[in-house]
């Protein structure tokens, strides 16, 4: 946190800022979270507003590291200033922003821990680092962010188990062995995410499948994004999949320890996300000739199973 942030009266923004501050999140989750929106959908209303707010903090955060208008050096300098914005927020200055403003009052109302959200901004700045550029276009070349899978977990667990972690804070849970099993789901869901982007990442510049997991199946980071046949790098998908499928099992001992009112959504989140794992393992993880992607409809039908939980 910046020295210069000084502890400030509490601001408290009126019941009509803050309608407007969640409805402008609820804007952002719906045009950008393409699985998670679905899940918030089974949620109370206060409950999903929060679900909201959280991500478009982290949506913030995702687009000023993907800014590729920017060099790394601005990029890094625009993220420390977004985080140095959220504590003050947090810490009572007044804000016009309204993720900010919604953000603070989920905070607060669920009391989650500051650090949490400082650890999703530091995985999102893990991103930004330099890679080698071509020396004839300039263009980035593709670059292996992590050596082993240990370092790739790091990773995971800062952009994504500790979503698990906020998450659960907003479900609402008694038992610290939810804390846990949070993280491990987490971690499925970004092996998911790196599997399926594994070609979109690689056109970036980055690839995070280790190192040493590319060296033992003799893949090279170039063969990401080329649309050639690599039965190599489909072995290697599988593998990195069969570990997704056993952090899954996370999720089926979480749902019945969160509050009965947040159960639905969960199980709707680990179900639309292990159907994901799923479809790409039914296309042989031929992720680089297609995007693989659950339908709207397939979506709609998992949300309207998790509506009749909540109903019944």
């Amino acid at each position: 946190m910046s020295a210069a942030v000084q502890q400030a009266p509490a601001f408290s923004p009126t019941p009509s800022q803050l309608a407007v501050a969640y409805s402008v999140c609820r804007s952002i989750a719906r045009s950008s979270a393409k699985n998670f929106y679905y899940a918030f959908l089974a949620l109370p209303k206060t409950k999903r507003q929060a679900l909201c707010a959280v991500y478009a903090f982290m949506r913030r955060c995702d687009d000023i590291a993907d800014d590729d208008s920017l060099p790394l050096r601005n990029r890094r300098q625009k993220l420390a200033d977004w985080l140095d914005a959220v504590h003050r927020a947090l810490l009572g200055h007044p804000t016009d922003d309204p993720v900010l403003i919604a953000l603070t009052n989920t905070q607060q109302r669920y009391k989650i821990a500051p650090e949490l959200l400082d650890q999703l901004a530091y995985g999102t700045a893990m991103d930004v680092q330099e890679s080698p550029a071509d020396s004839r276009t300039g263009v980035s070349a593709p670059h292996v962010q992590y050596r082993t899978i240990e370092d790739l977990r790091v990773y995971c667990y800062r952009v994504a188990s500790v979503v698990g972690l906020v998450c659960i804070r907003i479900f609402g849970y008694r038992d610290r062995a939810a804390e846990p099993l949070a993280e491990n789901l987490g971690l499925a869901f970004q092996l998911t995410n790196i599997i399926r982007d594994v070609k979109e990442d690689a056109v970036m510049g980055r690839v995070y499948l280790p190192q040493e997991e590319l060296e033992k199946f003799d893949i090279s980071p170039s063969e990401l994004h080329s649309n050639g046949d690599s039965a190599r790098l489909r072995m290697l998908l599988g593998s990195i999949a069969d570990r997704a499928r056993e952090y899954y099992r996370a999720g089926d001992e979480l749902i019945p320890m969160v509050d009965e009112d947040s159960q639905p959504a969960l199980w709707v989140l680990v179900t639309i996300y292990r159907r994901l794992l799923d479809k790409i393992a039914a296309c042989d993880y031929d992720v680089i000739k297609q995007k693989v992607a659950l339908t709207t409809r397939e979506k709609i039908t998992i949300l309207g199973k998790g509506l009749l939980k909540r109903l019944g």
